[in-house]
């Protein structure tokens, strides 16, 4: 869908120099002489690269739209994760560096969303949230819990989380996956 350049939004994906980039940031600029644009921050969808373009309104870009499909994280084999479609029961593999840092967060039979573009996996959506269980960190010290400074703690899955100071191994903790920030205790 061809759409005018001063209108890209950010979270759009489109088109361009034969590669698909997804806008992180926009600001409309007008100088004071000559024509108004957009100038906008782009982040490469299949390589991570990034580039600032200058749009004007009498241009025109390709917006893609991406298929957003339901699958689940089944295991890891050496470098690529290995997704199963929820609906066709279709078995997809993704290189874990798609994911990046991520990838320490998926579980088994965990529930994901693709973003495909002409049937290729481009991205990957986490559950924003996920229970982990605490597997060492500090003791905690006696009168420190009105305290509002947290501590470090590793989870069960590799990671290193800031926790309240009343946290001890073998808690199970809520963590989002974005920030990779404890979010409240596990019921």
């Amino acid at each position: 869908m061809k759409i005018n350049g001063n209108e890209v939004r950010p979270g759009n994906v489109i088109q361009h120099q034969d590669s698909l980039w997804v806008a992180v940031r926009t600001e409309a600029v007008k100088p004071g002489k000559g024509p108004a644009y957009a100038q906008v921050e782009l982040k490469n969808l299949l390589d991570g690269r990034k580039l600032n373009e200058r749009f004007r309104a009498s241009e025109t870009v390709e917006r893609v739209r991406l298929e957003q499909k339901d699958h689940t994280y089944l295991y890891k084999e050496g470098e690529l994760l290995i997704f199963m479609d929820s609906e066709s029961y279709e078995q997809i593999s993704i290189p874990a560096d798609m994911i990046g840092e991520r990838t320490a967060f998926l579980q088994d039979n965990m529930p994901v969303v693709l973003d495909m573009h002409e049937g290729t996996p481009i991205g990957v959506q986490l559950p924003q949230y996920v229970t982990l269980e605490i597997v060492e960190t500090e003791p905690t010290v006696k009168g420190q819990t009105a305290s509002s400074s947290y501590k470090p703690a590793i989870t069960d899955n590799g990671v290193r989380v800031m926790v309240p100071p009343y946290m001890t191994t073998g808690e199970r903790i809520v963590v989002d996956t974005e920030t990779v920030a404890y979010v409240k205790r596990a019921e």
